[in-house]
C-alpha cells in the first residue's frame, strides 16, 4: 500500500490488453490507494484477460469500448455516470499503428496508415476528455502516455512520432480549455517498456539497450515507476501540475545521445 489515500475516488482506465500494459500497472497501484476502477477494454476477445487480471478487485466495472467508435464512446461513459455518478480521474493508454508503418521509410507511409496512427493513438483522447468532463463534478486528472518520439526520430517509431507530437499538443490544449473546471490533463513520457504494443516496434530489443547505456540511472525504467508517476499525478500532490509532459525514462531525455 503506497502512502497515498485516494479512498472514494473513482478512474476509467483505457489501454489495459494484459499484464504487461502499462494501463494495468496504473490499474494496480490505484486500486492499492483506495481508487473505485473502470476499465474499459477494445474488443469481445480482450474481455477474458481482463476479467481474469481484475479477480479480486471488489466493484471493478468491465466495460467494451472501441475508441474509433463514437457511439460506444458515448455508452461507455453513460454506463459510468450510471454506476458511478461522478469521476475523478481518466487514464489514456492507447496506441495503436499498422505494423508495416512502424518501419521501413517514413515517406512511404500511405493515407490510411496516417489516419489509423493518428485517430487512434492522438485523436481518441479527445473525445475522451469531453465525455469524462461531464462527470467531473468537483474537477478531475486526466493523464496519458507518450514517448521521446514526439520530438526526435527513433528507428521503428516511425509514424507513432507524429502521432505522440499531436498528442501533447492536445494535452496542452485540453489542459488550457478545462483548467477553469479544475481539471488537470498531462502526460508522461516513458521509456520503453517491454508491452504488447512494444512487440510491433522494429528493433524494440536495441532500444531498450541503448535506452539503459546512455541514461544517467543507466538502466531501464520499470512498469511500477510509470504507474508511480500516474499516482502522483491524480493525487493532490500535483494540484498545480497540468498540461505538463514529464518523462519517466531514468533521465534519458537530458542526454545529447
Amino acid at each position: 500500500m503506497y502512502p497515498v489515500d485516494l479512498s472514494s475516488k473513482k478512474a476509467i482506465v483505457f489501454g489495459v490488453a494484459n499484464e504487461r500494459s502499462i494501463a494495468w500497472a496504473i490499474c494496480q497501484i490505484l486500486h492499492q490507494a483506495g481508487v473505485r476502477l473502470a476499465i474499459a477494454y477494445q474488443n469481445e476477445r480482450l474481455r477474458s484477460r481482463a476479467e481474469k487480471l481484475v479477480q479480486g478487485m471488489d466493484a471493478t466495472l468491465l466495460l467494451e469500448c472501441d475508441v474509433a467508435q463514437d457511439e460506444q464512446i458515448e455508452a461507455v461513459f453513460q454506463k459510468t455516470g450510471k454506476e458511478f455518478g461522478s469521476l475523478d480521474y481518466l487514464v489514456h493508454s492507447i496506441a495503436f499503428a499498422q505494423r508495416e508503418d512502424l518501419g521501413g521509410d517514413f515517406s512511404q507511409i500511405g493515407r490510411e496508415g496516417f489516419q489509423t496512427a493518428l485517430e487512434i493513438s492522438a485523436y481518441s483522447l479527445i473525445p475522451l476528455v469531453r465525455h469524462a468532463a461531464t462527470l467531473m463534478k468537483k474537477g478531475g486528472s486526466v493523464i496519458t502516455m507518450t514517448f521521446q518520439a514526439s520530438e526526435r526520430v527513433f528507428p521503428g517509431y516511425n509514424i507513432m512520432g507524429t502521432a505522440k507530437a499531436a498528442l501533447e499538443n492536445e494535452v496542452r490544449q485540453l489542459a488550457a480549455e478545462y483548467g477553469h473546471r479544475n481539471i488537470r490533463v498531462n502526460a508522461i513520457s516513458a521509456g520503453p517498456l517491454e508491452t504488447l504494443a512494444a512487440r510491433g516496434i522494429h528493433g524494440f530489443p536495441d532500444m531498450r539497450r541503448i535506452h539503459a547505456q546512455k541514461a544517467p540511472l543507466q538502466r531501464n525504467i520499470t512498469h511500477e515507476e510509470v504507474a508511480k508517476t500516474a499516482l502522483y499525478l491524480c493525487s493532490d500532490l500535483s494540484s498545480g501540475v497540468t498540461g505538463a509532459i514529464i518523462p519517466v525514462d531514468a533521465g534519458y531525455h537530458i542526454m545529447a545521445v
